[in-house]
């Protein structure tokens, strides 16, 4: 495996699925941190992604930027890192296992050799900076026999807040263990085998001691972080139909597109117009303008204006022509617009959205392809927009002389 900055580097051991251990003695008391919104120190972002053992990937260790793109051959592993990120936010914001995971076993490298107890499994992993600190996060997963967590270990710059592990086969929990630094170094209490520890630190701790409070806030950040993502894989087959009008917050098929243009075109006259300008940019023929028109069911599909009393709707263009569209609205907008779930006790202005983009560069030609890079570095460079995605070696090697875009390289060993 070879990367071009950032560098694909192979991460430290980390110990077996099934044999993760609590957390050792803890040292005395650390400064209590802020939380991760309170100082404007900065967002807390994903900035490393690990994923120890997981399908094609054996410790591998990937910084990840404002823009990272993810390149190589088919079957080199570009979308399993994109799965990974998304499985880690989906278990951030709650999911159990058994949605995030629905083929676990199809997760686990091939030819890993379960243990003595005939168990197999997979590990990955995140880094997330912030006013906190530099937390990690690493989890096991036991896919076979059956699907569990069998150790967690976050910790927040080389100090051991939380592990998790599991020491009874016949009970569906694990045993944890968080920093506390009162009269007690460390609290031990059950888990939940099927959901992230992490996540559900904020609703366990109490907060009462300095040990405490930076758990929570290291937790918090991780939180935080995994939840303001938003996977987005734009689908022209289901994007062509009128829609009813909803919520108007763009899925992760943009299937709902329509719907969407309705809201910025009546709410958001700025970005819609930034985003006409992006059209007109990477499509052929002449944009006047998009709008959109509701038909006599109450539906509304979108339109094209060609100038004049011209218009063409959407579900006449090409495949590479709604995508671009879609991906540049979702560069183009936030959490308001996107169907993300963030944490609302955080203001927008503090959060960083992530967008996961498998198959960024899909059917689009190349004039498309650099128009939606130079837009994805522009806005990712503002700071509140990060962009996660894997293109084919033809995108790669342009996305390589664009500032503030770094590519890595998956070789196929």
């Amino acid at each position: 495996m070879t990367a071009d900055s950032p560098r694909a580097t192979p991460g430290p051991p980390a110990p077996a699925a099934a044999s993760v251990r609590p957390a050792p003695a803890v040292p005395p008391a650390v400064p209590v941190p802020p939380a991760p919104w309170s100082d404007g120190r900065g967002m807390p972002v994903v900035s490393e992604l690990r994923l120890s053992a997981f399908r094609s990937h054996r410790g591998a260790v990937f910084p990840l930027g404002p823009v990272t793109l993810f390149a190589g051959a088919a079957g080199s592993g570009k979308s399993s890192v994109l799965e990974a990120y998304d499985a880690l936010a989906r278990l951030g914001a709650g999911a159990g296992l058994g949605a995030v995971f629905p083929d676990a076993a199809g997760c686990v490298p091939e030819r890993a050799e379960p243990d003595a107890q005939g168990r197999r499994g997979f590990r990955i992993g995140c880094t997330v900076d912030g006013p906190a600190g530099r937390v990690r996060l690493d989890l096991a997963v036991q896919a076979e026999p059956g699907l569990r967590v069998v150790g967690e270990r976050l910790t927040c710059d080389g100090q051991t807040l939380l592990t998790t592990a599991l020491r009874d086969p016949g009970r569906s929990t694990v045993q944890a263990a968080w920093y506390t630094a009162g009269a007690a170094p460390v609290t031990k209490a059950p888990l939940p085998d099927d959901v992230l520890g992490t996540a559900l630190l904020p609703l366990r701790v109490a907060g009462k001691t300095a040990g405490q409070l930076r758990v929570l806030a290291a937790a918090e950040q991780v939180v935080l972080a995994l939840r303001s993502v938003f996977a987005c894989d734009p689908q022209p087959s289901r994007m062509r139909e009128p829609v009813a009008v909803g919520d108007a917050r763009l899925r992760r098929g943009c299937d709902n597109l329509a719907e969407v243009l309705w809201r910025t075109h009546h709410q958001c006259a700025r970005r819609h117009a930034r985003l006409a300008a992006t059209v007109r940019s990477g499509c052929p023929g002449p944009v006047e303008a998009l709008t959109v028109e509701e038909l006599a069911d109450g539906r509304v599909r979108a339109l094209v204006g060609r100038g004049g009393p011209w218009a063409t709707p959407v579900e006449r263009l090409g495949d590479g022509e709604l995508r671009y569209l879609a991906l540049a609205l979702v560069l183009l907008t936030g959490p308001g617009v996107l169907a993300v779930d963030p944490v609302a006790e955080v203001p927008a202005a503090l959060q960083a959205l992530t967008v996961l983009a498998d198959g960024f560069d899909r059917c689009l030609d190349g004039r498309q392809t650099r128009e939606l890079l130079a837009l994805a570095a522009s806005v990712c460079a503002e700071g509140h927009m990060r962009l996660v995605g894997t293109v084919t070696d033809t995108s790669a090697a342009y996305a390589r002389g664009v500032e503030g875009v770094a590519v890595v390289d998956l070789g196929r060993d």
